[in-house]
């Protein structure tokens, strides 16, 4: 009973920053990190809130992410086309690869890169709030990621059309860049359409292509970070796959199957993204301002050179393959 104190505080946090999100252009996820953060460094909370804050940030966030796989849909890859679906594989890659590299050159926590680089490639806060938990990332490190890409994308929202304006791309092409780009769904269509139908519609097609890719990223964490530990510790571990991203995979399943009404979907989909919102919430009300103080500057430095590395690449990777 004494879970209700913290999971209600996480629910008002959340209602606040869903609110806040149609003023504020960085997604209510970001918001509900950064509200949380800020009521839970000015307020000392009594301890009977924080079973239910623990329960918000590892069990609500589970039941979300499992929920968010409802909105993959592999038909999608038929839309697509071989050129673009290589160009989307390629830069994911090439974009973990790239921020693992300047992580080590740098002598940055690997693991807060490694899930950056994934955040950045594959979908923003959805992909690290699903991968943070594997490779073991503390919350404020996680709670830093997941601002840091909403950001970035809040600037490539305004940025990227501009550019690829400029360089004189064709809409499908702008598209592209966007939905290649963009971390969020939010952001690439917000871009998109906010040029005209044929980039938005091209933007939202790639973008929905990237977040395809979670599953395979996420099963290849896994094995990978079970390897590791072997190879450290010599001994033979099995390979386990958390409840939660079998959740994710059966409901991708049931989206590409097609067997649920559109309403039902759409449900699925805003409970997914109210539960994560609340989860986000409960993680920023357990964030220590000063556990982040040391690394936050170096980290959005890593993210900046990351997404700059993804929009130079993209660009070649378009007029490469898009010919």
């Amino acid at each position: 009973m004494e879970k209700i104190y913290g999971i209600l505080l996480s629910i008002l946090v959340a209602f606040f920053a869903f609110f806040l999100s149609s003023y504020i252009p960085i997604g209510s996820v970001a918001i509900a990190i950064i509200l949380g953060a800020i009521v839970g460094n000015l307020i000392k909370l009594p301890s009977k809130f924080n079973s239910g804050i623990t329960f918000s940030e590892k069990t609500i966030l589970a039941l979300a992410i499992s929920l968010l796989g409802i909105n993959l849909d592999f038909n999608v890859l038929e839309e697509l086309g071989f050129g673009t679906i290589l160009l989307i594989i390629i830069s994911l890659i090439s974009t973990i690869v790239f921020t693992n590299f300047l992580a080590k050159k740098q002598n940055f926590d690997t693991k807060f890169a490694l899930i950056l680089g994934i955040g950045n490639a594959v979908c923003g806060s959805a992909a690290i709030a699903a991968t943070k938990d594997i490779v073991k990332l503390d919350k404020e490190k996680s709670a830093l990621a997941i601002a840091i890409v909403n950001l970035l994308g809040t600037i490539g929202l305004f940025v990227l059309p501009i550019i690829g304006v400029l360089l004189g791309l064709s809409d499908v092409q702008i598209g592209i860049l966007l939905g290649n780009t963009l971390q969020s769904v939010g952001h690439a269509i917000a871009a998109g359409f906010g040029v005209n139908e044929t980039v938005g519609q091209s933007a939202t097609i790639v973008k929905m292509g990237r977040i395809l890719l979670l599953t395979p990223v996420i099963l290849w964490l896994i094995y990978f970070v079970a390897k590791k530990s072997t190879t450290t510790t010599e001994t033979s571990q099995k390979i386990q796959v958390p409840l939660f991203i079998l959740g994710f995979i059966f409901f991708s399943i049931l989206a590409s199957v097609g067997i649920l009404p559109k309403k039902i979907v759409e449900g699925i989909s805003w409970s997914s993204e109210m539960l994560l919102i609340i989860a986000m919430s409960a993680i920023g009300l357990k964030i220590s301002f000063k556990a982040i103080k040391e690394s936050g500057w170096d980290a959005f430095v890593l993210a900046g050179y990351v997404f700059k590395f993804q929009i130079i690449f993209s660009l070649l990777m378009i007029i490469i393959l898009q010919q």
